[in-house]
């Protein structure tokens, strides 16, 4: 099959140095994990180049065969899910590194805020760069690992005044490992250390942000007293919270709110100053939690799927059973919810 290379460019408020994707008889799936079918830029990318668009929330394609991954992620965990297997990502939201797999999201596999528009056919100077690359890369892969060996071999390293101590025995060979085991305990702890105090400035911090900003907006402009009087018919009474939990647990409907939970966020802040202003008793504050995260986790589904290395035809039928599941589940728990606030 005759191939094409293309260039994926960042869109105005995007991130990342760029894609040069060229399809392979290996590599010649474009993967589109944004719920709702084939996206628009999975489709056109497939178009250009040739290769095959495939619905990721459908069918489960090994990495072995993934050009590139379309996603459209907030800045949660497919953001960084596909960039950590090394798999070129394309997010047609915009965004930067963030979330707990921020540290393997890099601007020469991921780019942000793509549409229809930031693709097209590489130039012939980029294509021959990307051809030859690929080429580099699969002779590589096929050299003998014999060879390997015998061209990285090094002389022995000295051993280090720990280790013959180590060896020898005695109190001084407990002294160097305990010495060794409080090393390790200290970096472990300074490592998550610096790793959750990057995870609060790149995802909690903003996110309290843009709740912060939300909330005003909606205060100052008069929003929230709108959507208040149309969503209140619905909070205000255990039938109508039923009714919520459903709707948005519908499986057309979940897997598209769930990127960035914007009902959830928006609904959740409403009710919020609803409850906090008397106008709603506070018993439904954990009846309507549950109403409105129906659809928490549907967009997720077939990535953790993936991650669980579950096979094709498990994904195929995982990803409906839950959505599914999602809408018997979801009342359920609102049902559950509210008897139990009464106790609260």
């Amino acid at each position: 099959m005759s191939y094409q290379t293309i260039k994926v460019d960042k869109g105005s408020g995007g991130w990342g140095d760029g894609l040069v994707l060229t399809p392979t008889d290996q590599r010649h799936i474009v993967l589109s994990v944004t719920g709702g079918g084939v996206h628009p830029v999975a489709a056109r990318i497939a178009e250009l180049s040739g290769a095959e668009a495939v619905d990721g929330f459908k069918n489960h394609v090994p990495d072995e065969e993934v050009l590139a991954v379309v996603i459209n992620c907030g800045g949660t965990a497919r953001i960084g899910v596909y960039p950590k297997k090394r798999l070129p990502t394309i997010d047609i939201y915009p965004g930067s590194p963030t979330g707990p797999l921020a540290q393997y999201i890099t601007a020469d596999i991921f780019v942000s805020d793509v549409g229809v528009k930031q693709i097209g056919l590489a130039d012939q100077a980029t294509a021959a760069a990307s051809a030859s690359a690929t080429a580099a890369a699969a002779e590589a892969n096929s050299s003998s690992p014999q060879g390997t060996a015998g061209a990285t071999t090094t002389a022995e390293r000295p051993k280090t005044v720990s280790q013959t101590q180590a060896e020898k025995g005695g109190l001084m060979s407990w002294v160097v490992k305990f010495g060794n085991f409080i090393g390790y305990i200290i970096n472990t702890l300074l490592s998550s250390g610096r790793q959750a105090l990057q995870i609060i400035l790149q995802t909690v911090l903003p996110f309290m942000a843009y709740v912060g900003l939300l909330i005003g907006i909606v205060n100052y402009t008069g929003i929230s007293q709108v959507l208040a009087q149309s969503v209140t018919p619905l909070a205000s009474s255990p039938l109508g919270l039923l009714l919520l939990s459903f709707i948005v647990a519908i499986p057309v409907l979940s897997p598209i709110l769930g990127p960035g939970a914007a009902i959830a966020q928006v609904v959740g802040v409403l009710m919020g100053t609803q409850i906090g202003a008397g106008a709603l008793p506070v018993q439904y504050a954990l009846p309507t939690l549950f109403a409105i995260d129906g659809q928490v986790g549907c967009d997720f589904i077939p990535v953790g799927l993936s991650l669980g290395e579950a096979k094709p035809e498990t994904v195929s039928v995982g990803v409906s059973a839950v959505l599914f599941t999602r809408m018997v589940t979801s009342p359920i728990a609102v049902a559950i919810a509210y008897l139990a606030s009464f106790l609260l």
